[in-house]
């Protein structure tokens, strides 16, 4: 006799149906959660990393490195402060374009030679125009020299860019200002009654107060470090004023200030 086939069991109802619209809420809450918390990209981006073990950890902080700033390297040699100021601001903005750089301070009556580096090569006394001022008279340089008046023998003061060269006496120079009939040379000793030499050891800066507005420099000085710089890469030559101040000459300005250094 065959069994009879057991009824159908009634639907589940209560309980089940809970547990239906859990699995199905939670799945859905899932996808919710996914496209308001996207991974990586979102956390990153909001400055959020995430630890190894799944910790979102604060982004660590960026701080930039400074960059060193390069300056004048006079050694042991103490120049002027605006001798430092004006040589720092050269080598800081590259404004002497990677040639060497000659200084020639008329207040103290000094010249440095420094390389493309910004590093001091050689330094020494040097004689200067004996009237006082930072401006060329117009058309000088094709006066006669003795028809220069005393007025007119300044040396001028700016960026000039060194050319070797050779003057009237046939003697091999270092032109400033060629038009202006103006240049770096050995000291001239022709007229005894000057006294140049002694001049040029003196301490006093007023005693150096000799040529028509030429820059005389010690015989040794010009044959070991002047003409070999200016003959094997080029300088730029900085006079420095006497008058006038640097930045109406050269537009520079100083780079260790505290407001320069703080904007580092």
């Amino acid at each position: 006799m065959k069994l009879a086939k057991p009824a159908p069991l009634p639907a589940r109802s209560g309980r089940s149906e809970f547990f239906n619209a859990l699995r199905n809420g939670m799945l859905s809450g899932g996808v919710v959660l996914a496209l308001t918390f996207p991974t990586g990209g979102f956390l990153h981006r909001h400055g959020v990393e995430r630890h190894p073990q799944g910790v979102a950890q604060p982004a660590p902080v960026r701080v930039p490195i400074p960059v060193p700033v390069r300056l004048a390297d006079f050694g042991q040699t103490q120049p002027s402060d605006d001798v430092r100021q004006l040589a720092n601001w050269a080598v800081f903005t590259r404004d002497h374009k990677d040639l060497s750089m000659i200084f020639v301070d008329k207040k103290d009556a000094k010249v440095y030679v420094l390389d493309h580096l910004g590093r001091l090569q050689g330094a020494a006394p040097v004689l200067l125009g004996s009237a006082i001022g930072d401006d060329t008279v117009p058309g000088i340089g094709d006066k006669p020299i003795a028809q220069v008046l005393p007025e007119e023998r300044t040396t001028p003061a700016g960026r000039f860019i060194a050319e070797p060269g050779m003057n009237a006496r046939g003697e091999d120079v270092v032109w400033v200002d060629y038009d202006a009939a103006v240049s770096m040379h050995r000291v001239l000793t022709t007229d005894p009654k000057e006294q140049r030499l002694e001049r040029m050891a003196s301490p006093n800066a007023q005693d150096h107060r000799i040529s028509y507005g030429c820059i005389n420099v010690p015989r040794a000085f010009f044959e070991q470090w002047l003409a070999p710089t200016v003959r094997q890469g080029g300088a730029v030559i900085y006079v420095l004023p006497e008058i006038r101040s640097m930045q109406q000459v050269f537009g520079s300005f100083d780079v260790e200030s505290p407001s320069r250094m703080a904007q580092r």
